[in-house]
């Protein structure tokens, strides 16, 4: 299998496996010259510094007066991002536990990866016929439930991150770009998503924001159950079972409203 295949030594890049041993080393001790780095790494002076050079092109590396090397401002970037996550997972997996059990139902957490949306966490209920959800699954942002995560990113980002063409997964899988938007617009208004057949024709799903510190939107929780047990009193229940949940994290996390 190709996921058994990718440890393999052919797969790996010399170059970005060269820098990122240059970035832990100056992790782990800071201030280190080029000759004390190349030395510790057993790599050519040469190198090592063209490796600085590009990281600290991109901020990764900064360079201090005495010649040392630092760690760079975009590491607390994607510290704070990696910090965020991981107390995202602690602060939601008792609250996904006892959301399940109230609504009886797969919910899960999503972020958005990119251009697509990542499972991050879940629970199943121990019911016979329910939704299988999967930790590391990814998902088209533009259909089914993952439109939250589109709902509250600015228009321009949006337009950039979405392909030309909207594959269509089933027969409500929305395919038009100006009918996406104006669904995108009634999501962030009303401030939740409900996806009836959109990924699997058999699920419904409803889905709410998890807000960061600074009030963007970090991540979603959502709910899906076969369509068949699911009524519209079930999705105002999801609703607001799911917002108050939502809004319980987004705090945790230091968000006030």
């Amino acid at each position: 299998m190709f996921l058994e295949s990718i440890s393999d030594k052919k797969y790996i890049i010399q170059s970005v496996d060269v820098a990122l041993s240059v970035l832990l080393e100056v992790s782990r001790e800071p201030g280190q010259t080029l000759s004390s780095l190349a030395r510790n790494l057993g790599e050519t002076k040469q190198k090592t510094l063209r490796m600085l050079r590009t990281m600290e092109q991109r901020k990764f590396i900064q360079r201090a007066e005495d010649g040392g090397y630092n760690l760079g401002n975009a590491i607390l970037v994607l510290g704070t991002s990696a910090s965020t996550q991981i107390d995202l997972v602690k602060l939601a997996s008792p609250v996904l536990e006892t959301l399940g059990q109230k609504m009886n139902e797969t919910v899960q957490i999503r972020i958005r990866d990119n251009t697509e949306a990542l499972c991050i966490a879940k629970f199943e209920p121990s019911r016979d016929l329910r939704v299988h959800a999967v930790v590391g699954r990814r998902r088209p942002l533009h259909a089914g439930s993952s439109k939250i995560l589109l709902a509250f990113l600015s228009d321009n980002l949006i337009a950039r991150i979405l392909p030309q063409t909207l594959n269509r997964i089933t027969g409500n899988t929305i395919t038009n770009h100006t009918a996406l938007m104006k669904e995108l617009m009634n999501i962030r208004k009303q401030g939740f998503c409900i996806s009836h057949g959109e990924v699997s024709d058999q699920l419904v799903s409803v889905s709410v924001p998890i807000f960061a510190v600074d009030g963007s939107v970090l991540a979603a929780l959502n709910v899906a159950a076969p369509a068949f047990r699911t009524q519209k009193s079930d999705l105002d229940r999801f609703i607001s079972l799911l917002t108050e949940a939502a809004k319980g994290i987004s705090r945790g996390l230091g968000w006030v409203g």
